[in-house]
């Protein structure tokens, strides 16, 4: 995966957004965890793992992987707020059921918000990764959503989203 290219995508959707709502240079770190501990929790809700009451299945797979590509949004602008970049390194298979990995994914948000070290960072990047290979998303298929969405999130801004 080039992260790069996806920071730099962001970057300048970041900037658009922040342009036209009137928040050039405002610390919008706050908003970003919260926005992703949203994100992650509409993710949870279609994947319905944690729904051990309920018979109903999950959401497409589409939906899953459109919910997924939201939280990859906010954690690379997460990283840009604070200067720091992910990149690639092998990832450990996760032995974690859907629900652990979702909880790993919650503590190391929480735990960026209270210290907002590099090192937290990578771990939150690399704690949601690991539960998009537990979706069994792939590279390509986070790449082609994330350009997608991206758009849609462009379109949006330009309709007064």
């Amino acid at each position: 995966m080039n992260w790069e290219e996806l920071y730099d995508m962001q970057a300048q959707l970041d900037n658009y957004i922040e342009k036209n709502h009137g928040l050039l240079g405002a610390d919008l770190f706050q908003e970003k965890i919260l926005a992703l501990l949203v994100e992650l929790g509409e993710l949870a809700n279609e994947t319905r793992c944690f729904k051990f009451w309920s018979k109903k299945p999950r959401s497409e797979r589409a939906v899953i992987l459109e919910e997924y590509v939201d939280g990859i949004h906010f954690i690379l602008s997460l990283g840009l707020e604070k200067g720091y970049r992910y990149t690639y390194s092998e990832l450990e298979r996760t032995r974690m059921s859907e629900t652990e990995q979702f909880n790993a994914v919650f503590t190391a948000c929480i735990a960026f918000q209270m210290q907002a070290t590099e090192d937290n960072y990578i771990r939150l990047f690399k704690e949601y990764l690991q539960l998009g290979q537990l979706l069994d998303f792939q590279e390509s298929d986070i790449q082609r959503a994330y350009d997608k969405k991206n758009e849609i999130n462009y379109n949006r801004q330009n309709k007064g989203y």
